[in-house]
């Protein structure tokens, strides 16, 4: 959403295009779990009232409304892209099927997978490990609004410190947040490597996938 409070802002959603796009012409196989914050989160409807399992689903809407974009936005920048749902829409999308993904991959798109895991109670955070663990992904890059993990959170305390690599076994010690602990845990049993960076500074990205100390990565 960029510096506004709600929705989707353009120029931020053609700066990730041109970052995603500038890793897929170094010859990376790309897929992206999107999130849908921006618009509507099922906790924080549940937290008004509204049924969980209701809200969770309109979050889930709210993630491939975000892919939609996030697909316009690279296929006006030249890059060939699938959307896949977990939940079907296929007016719009294709339902997620494993070997499609990885098809695709290999042909050189760029897949996004919305509506999370189709399941109410898990987050995207989930969706993403779960996906990765699908693909047979190397590593999770995700991209969040600070450079690293750090021992408190820097947007509140200017004194946090922050973590240039740990273990996943480092990050329980210590209570770090990094992931929802659903999603952590799937990522450590599955020796699946995350790296926390900033997403919204330019050249981030490419510096990260060209093997650059780019924020925090938490491995076995």
């Amino acid at each position: 959403m960029g510096s506004q409070s709600y929705g989707i802002d353009p120029e931020r959603l053609e700066t990730y295009a041109k970052e995603i796009k500038e890793i897929f012409e170094a010859g990376s196989q790309v897929a992206i779990v999107i999130g849908g914050g921006n618009i509507f989160r099922g906790i924080s409807g549940s937290g008004k009232g509204m049924d969980r399992v209701q809200a969770d689903y309109m979050g889930m809407l709210a993630t491939v409304m975000n892919g939609l974009a996030l697909q316009s936005a690279l296929e006006n920048n030249d890059v060939p892209t699938r959307l896949q749902t977990a939940i079907k829409i296929e007016a719009i999308a294709e339902p997620f099927i494993k070997r499609k993904a990885v098809r695709h991959l290999e042909k050189g798109r760029v897949v996004i997978f919305g509506s999370g895991t189709g399941n109410p109670f898990f987050t995207t955070d989930s969706a993403a490990v779960l996906r990765a663990i699908e693909i047979n992904a190397d590593v999770i890059l995700k991209g969040t609004r600070v450079d690293g993990i750090y021992t408190d959170d820097p947007e509140k305390n200017e004194n946090a410190i922050k973590f240039d690599s740990l273990s996943f076994d480092e990050v329980l010690k210590k209570g770090l947040k990094v992931m929802d602990t659903t999603a952590f845990t799937l990522s450590q049993e599955n020796k699946l490597p995350i790296i926390v960076f900033d997403m919204n500074t330019p050249g981030n990205l490419i510096n990260l996938i060209k093997g650059k100390n780019i924020g925090t990565k938490v491995s076995n």
